[in-house]
């Protein structure tokens, strides 16, 4: 877990987008020229406070959880069980973090041994002893778009 904390802290940066909590969320880009729409779902959220961060990065391992290198971010107020976002993205493959910022700092709040907000990744990837690999969180968004869950873990 130790290896996990400080790689996770690149998630938590400058708000891109936020949508009220039972409303259908705006989507983050425009559609058109090509792009399909994402929808995904942060679930299994322990309560409502504060917002969740959704980080899409591109199909490219170098990339992948580095500070500046995501394509988009969406920043949704929080809503237990489950909060919702939604991308304009071409078809293609992609990796997606989630966050919940239950105290709406835009950090992701933790200490060298212990995870304080919940996180998740793409195809549920886990995440025991460090980051899960790029490869396990990568995911295609066909031609007709597509919806993904991931599962929000929280620490001890």
């Amino acid at each position: 877990m130790r290896f996990l904390l400080p790689a996770l802290g690149l998630l938590a940066s400058a708000a891109a987008f936020s949508a009220p909590a039972q409303a259908a969320p705006s989507c983050v880009g425009e559609p058109g020229a090509g792009k399909v729409k994402l929808e995904v779902a942060a679930t299994a959220l322990r309560n409502a406070k504060g917002e969740v961060a959704f980080t899409v990065y591109p199909d490219d391992s170098s990339r992948f959880l580095k500070g500046g290198a995501k394509l988009a971010r969406a920043r949704v107020k929080a809503s237990a069980p489950t909060t919702r976002a939604c991308f304009w993205l071409p078809p293609g493959h992609y990796a997606l973090a989630t966050y919940h910022d239950e105290n709406g700092d835009h950090q992701f709040n933790r200490t060298a041994f212990t995870i304080k907000e919940g996180f998740g990744f793409s195809n549920d990837a886990p995440a025991t002893l460090g980051l899960p690999s790029f490869k396990s969180t990568r995911f295609a968004v066909p031609a007709g778009g597509t919806s993904i869950a991931i599962k929000t873990r929280y620490g001890r």
